[in-house]
């Protein structure tokens, strides 16, 4: 049991690993929210598995109710950026330009107070 939990939590962490070269790599917000949740949602869920692999059994009950909640809960709150980013397309896409705050010797630029 001891392997099989090993390899159940080497897959998880490969699917982390995909998830960040997703969000990395894809240039739309909500294709970066898909492979955000998708992935983390398969990758968490097979992390825990593979931890519960290694405790007794005694834990089966708290494991199953981590697994139902992270299978509800991560995809929800992944729709609900989704949704966000639906309502405010241009909010996704705001960069932030340095070299604007930077004047002809390199220096900082006083900038607007952001307390008014």
């Amino acid at each position: 049991m001891e392997i099989a939990g090993g390899i159940l939590m080497i897959l998880g962490a490969a699917w982390f690993l995909l998830a960040g070269i997703g969000v990395a790599r894809l240039g739309d917000s909500l294709a970066r929210v898909h492979a955000a949740t998708k992935a983390t949602t398969l990758g968490m869920i097979l992390v825990v598995l593979g931890a519960s692999l290694q405790l007794p059994l005694e834990e089966g009950l708290r494991i199953a109710l981590a697994i139902f909640l992270i299978a509800l809960t991560n995809p929800l709150g992944g729709h609900l950026l989704g949704r966000a980013v639906e309502a405010n397309p241009g909010a996704a896409e705001m960069r932030i330009d340095v070299l604007a705050t930077l004047d002809e010797d390199g220096e900082e630029r006083p900038g607007p107070d952001p307390a008014t």
